[in-house]
């Protein structure tokens, strides 16, 4: 029988004294974080009988701070997940035990997401999807004057008064979707581009890089306007419905927001004799299943587990500071999706 792992043992493996580690296991005096970790990580290592308790009480010693996680339709698997990863990234411990509340915004009027930042004044810190409004605008500036940190995630915002923005890159994601309607189309012809709301930046701005790749790659296609659907299922059924019955020469549709569901059930019950690519946003069942079948050629996905541990991350950061450092900018690459690789 092997012998247990003792206090020497967990010391020399995390490269420290004995001391110290006596220090970590009874808090009896403050240790930087970095160290506690190290030992934290060696008495998984090599099997301390505490490390358990160990984590508990290294826990235990960090100032907690209450963050509130603004999402937007509760019954949206994608903010479902986008939640959850939120969550679970507080989990892991850093220089501030972050404790979170999720909170689903059914509603995404300007008025009702101002209505909800005031009411989350209560929390340490913020994090949401939104709108880009004078409304909403106004509320994070005045939380950010009283020193409350606020992420916006997905989509940004027109101001400097924030914490900053975590999302994908829209410029890059617009021409991706661009380049694939034009490489993978027979024939030239029209393109139509469905959107949630030019509220939404991120969205916007994905819109006006598709747009742009054609201007200088496609000339020979034809940009239909962009149909706004409200990021609603129903709304981009009937869009994409529209769209197949007055333009029988359509060879390609964008959607560049929400309403995928509604789009691709459109799609297949109506457009099986057209030769339609399609390119969405985010690897769904729906969407995944489409992929397969052909009538979608490709979803871009938002890396959803790297956008939460960068989010968790800067707020902690945020809130261990000072004063609130300057607002950042954080665009990660967007996952891509094919028949081939789900």
């Amino acid at each position: 029988m092997s012998k247990r792992p003792t206090i020497k043992d967990l010391a020399e493996a995390a490269g420290v004294s004995s001391a110290t580690v006596d220090r970590v296991i009874n808090s009896r005096s403050s240790v930087r974080r970095a160290t506690v970790e190290r030992v934290l990580l060696a008495a998984d290592q090599i099997g301390y009988h505490a490390a358990g308790l160990l984590r508990l009480r290294a826990d235990e010693a960090l100032p907690r701070r209450r963050v509130c996680f603004l999402m937007q339709r509760s019954v949206d698997p994608f903010y479902q997940r986008l939640g959850k990863a939120l969550t679970d990234a507080c989990q892991y411990s850093a220089n501030i035990k972050l404790d979170p509340e999720l909170i689903y915004m059914d509603e995404v009027s300007p008025s009702y997401i101002a209505a909800k930042l005031r009411k989350a004044a209560e929390f340490d810190a913020i994090a949401l999807v939104t709108l880009d409004h004078s409304l909403i605008t106004r509320e994070i500036e005045s939380l950010y004057q009283q020193g409350v940190p606020v992420l916006c995630l997905l989509s940004d915002i027109s101001t400097e008064q924030y914490s900053g923005f975590i999302g994908w890159d829209s410029h890059k994601v617009g021409r991706t979707a661009a380049w694939t309607i034009h490489h993978l189309c027979h024939k030239p012809g029209k393109v139509g581009i469905l959107l949630g709301s030019h509220r939404y930046l991120g969205q916007q701005r994905a819109e006006t890089s598709f747009i742009n790749y054609f201007r200088e790659q496609g000339e020979s296609f034809t940009l239909l306007p962009s149909v706004l659907n409200l990021d609603d299922d129903r709304l981009a059924a009937e869009s994409v419905s529209e769209l197949l019955s007055q333009h029988p020469d359509l060879v390609g549709i964008y959607s560049a927001g929400g309403g995928s569901r509604g789009m691709i059930e459109t799609l297949r019950q109506e457009a099986s004799e057209h030769n339609i690519i399609c390119v969405c946003n985010e690897l769904t069942d729906h969407s995944r299943l489409a992929l397969r079948d052909g009538i979608i050629h490709l979803a871009i996905g938002t890396p959803i587990e790297r956008v939460a541990g960068q989010a968790v991350k800067r707020l902690q950061s945020a809130l261990a500071a000072r004063e609130l450092p300057p607002p950042i900018e954080i665009h990660l690459p967007a996952e891509l999706y094919i028949s081939e690789n789900i």
